[in-house]
């Protein structure tokens, strides 16, 4: 069977029907499969004349395409000599301190396991579901349960909003009209925010019983929806995301709806820290007393029922 060769690709793969025309379009996708898992730390980059041949771009956008990858610590051993080498380190590289914005469940993950290292884990959320959250803990609760992490205590606190308000988002898009497709999305999105912070309790608290550990898991609702999603780690990091909210379609209880909402798994994670620099400090020390004053201030108790 001939093969298309404006599609093929060096490694087997399909070109996209659009190739990358300049150096940042190239960065761009080779970044895609860095932070995908497609190209795995300390793996050996293609040459610069078979990634010219693949994207048909000049081998000098290449060089600066792999240039721009190096200074974000993607890739060492960028020369003109030899393929360059993905980062052996891509942890610190994609979630460390001055590391570009990753999407919530890429940064996330990483950032709870490393908190779960100290023997005092503190987590601040606030957020619009717990589902983040419960997702990136599951990786460190393994490594309890194998014996690599036995910290002595883990005290959680999740904002979420309020099952009593009027949510900005999800909402339909003719609200408040069609006040029962609002009721039918509300009460879709209060089901899905006590079953995520239900298994988030649940999963924390089993360790009590399995390892000992003193373990405090406690919600309290806010009386707005959050705009934003904010983590709050060891009183060390804050992890801030906005939710991009956008229009699409989602069928609920088998009627479609045209509706107002955000995926906050996408979300992309900005990562501060303390010590990294003052403006970095400062963000974290004020983020801190944000939550802090939300949480002791107009939140109220929260029952994940309905």
């Amino acid at each position: 069977m001939a093969v298309d060769p404006e599609h093929a690709s060096v490694n087997g793969r399909k070109r996209p029907q659009r190739s990358p025309t300049s150096h940042r379009e190239v960065a761009d996708e080779l970044r895609r499969r860095i932070r995908s898992g497609e190209l795995r730390p300390g793996q050996r980059m293609p040459t610069q004349a078979r990634l010219a041949d693949e994207f048909g771009v000049e081998r000098g956008a290449v060089r600066q395409a792999l240039r721009i990858l190096q200074s974000e610590q993607l890739l060492t051993n960028v020369s003109k000599g030899s393929p360059a080498t993905v980062a052996p380190d891509l942890g610190r590289a994609l979630t460390g301190p001055g590391a570009p914005p990753q999407p919530t469940m890429v940064a996330l993950a990483h950032r709870i396991g490393a908190a779960f290292a100290a023997p005092h884990v503190e987590i601040d959320a606030l957020c619009l579901t717990a589902i983040s959250l419960t997702l990136a803990i599951g990786e460190p609760l393994r490594q309890i349960h194998a014996g690599r992490l036995k910290p002595a205590k883990v005290d959680v606190r999740v904002l979420l909003p309020s099952r009593h308000i009027d949510l900005a988002f999800p909402a339909p898009v003719d609200a408040p009209v069609d006040t029962a497709a609002a009721g039918r999305l509300r009460r879709h999105w209060l089901a899905q925010r006590n079953a995520q912070g239900q298994v988030l309790q649940h999963n924390l608290l089993a360790l009590r019983a399995t390892h000992g550990i003193d373990v405090q898991v406690t919600f309290r609702a806010l009386p707005f929806t959050p705009p934003v999603k904010l983590y709050l780690l060891n009183g060390a990091e804050a992890l801030f995301a906005y939710y991009t909210v956008t229009r699409r379609e989602e069928e609920v209880d088998h009627e479609f709806f045209q509706m107002y909402d955000a995926e906050g798994t996408q979300s992309m994670l900005f990562a501060f820290e303390q010590g990294a620099e003052l403006r970095d400090t400062t963000f974290v020390e004020q983020s801190n007393l944000w939550f802090n004053s939300l949480w002791e201030t107009i939140s109220s108790e929260l029952e994940l029922t309905s």
